[in-house]
C-alpha cells in the first residue's frame, strides 16, 4: 500500500533544489538529503525520536556544532548523528542554519554513505 502521507518537513530541503548535486532518498521511513554524494540531513516526521532533523556528522564534530546550536543533541538511537526535535522552539532556525551550512559545504556536516552490497558484482569479480 503506497503511503499518501507526505513528510511535512520537506520544506527544509527546498533550499537544496537549485544545487545540481542534490539527491533526495527515503531512509528509515524518513527523507534524506545528499549533497556532493555526502549524506547530510534526514528529515523525520514521525514519533519521537524520529520527529525532527538529524544532522549527519561524526562524533568528533559534535562539540563544535552543539556550541553553535545548543538545541542539537546526539540522537538517542543514532548517537553518531545530532538531532533537534521539531517540538524545540528553535527548530526552524536550526533547520535553516543547517541547510545554509550544507550549501556552504561546511566540513562539519555530511558523511560518506555506506556502500550497498552488490551481490551479483561480487560474484563476477571472483
Amino acid at each position: 500500500m503506497p503511503s499518501s502521507i507526505r513528510n511535512s518537513l520537506l520544506w527544509i530541503f527546498e533550499a537544496f533544489e537549485r544545487d545540481s548535486t542534490y539527491i533526495a532518498k527515503r531512509m528509515f521511513g524518513c527523507d534524506a538529503a545528499y549533497i556532493d554524494g555526502l549524506l547530510c540531513l534526514v528529515a523525520a516526521d514521525r514519533d519521537e525520536p524520529w520527529n525532527g532533523l538529524l544532522v549527519c556528522t561524526s562524533q568528533e564534530r559534535h562539540a563544535a556544532l552543539i556550541d553553535e546550536m545548543p538545541a542539537l543533541q546526539p540522537h538517542q538511537v543514532l548517537g553518531k548523528w545530532l538531532y533537534v526535535s521539531q517540538d524545540d522552539p528553535t527548530f526552524e532556525i536550526i533547520a535553516q542554519r543547517m541547510t545554509a551550512l550544507v550549501l556552504a559545504r561546511d566540513p562539519r556536516v555530511g558523511v560518506e554513505p555506506k556502500p550497498r552490497r552488490a551481490r551479483k558484482v561480487e560474484s563476477l569479480r571472483g
